[in-house]
């Protein structure tokens, strides 16, 4: 059985930091992509940030270039999310996400087929 499991969120003050990690079990995804999505209260699911499998290329909304960096450990079959300079509308749940298809769009979340249940992130001001 496949498993993401998120962990690291928290409540921060605003300009902190925090590492978001998910951990995967049930199958490797070192060749797949992995991405992170969010979800505040009343809006719809954002896309925030994707790796590709070999590491080498990575994507981000507009709203969090230069602040996230996202990563991954094929060896531990984990992803990780770096988040600096944090700002209360980064406020939301987390979800890790894999895909297993090839040239997919990685911006939408049609494009993967596992889940976690997510972490929770608070900015407070």
């Amino acid at each position: 059985q496949v498993q993401l499991v998120e962990s690291g969120g928290a409540l921060v003050q605003a300009g902190g930091s925090l590492r978001l990690s998910c951990a995967a079990s049930g199958r490797t995804f070192s060749s797949n992509v992995m991405g992170w999505f969010r979800q505040a209260p009343g809006k719809e699911r954002e896309f925030v940030a994707a790796i590709a499998g070999s590491g080498g290329a990575t994507y981000y909304a507009d709203s969090t270039k230069g602040r996230f960096t996202i990563s991954r450990d094929n060896a531990k079959n984990m992803v990780f999310l770096q988040m600096n300079s944090l700002k209360p509308e980064d406020t939301a749940v987390y979800y890790c996400a894999a895909g297993l298809g090839y040239g997919v769009n990685v911006y939408s979340g049609g494009a993967y087929d596992y889940w976690g249940q997510g972490t929770q992130v608070t900015v407070s001001s």
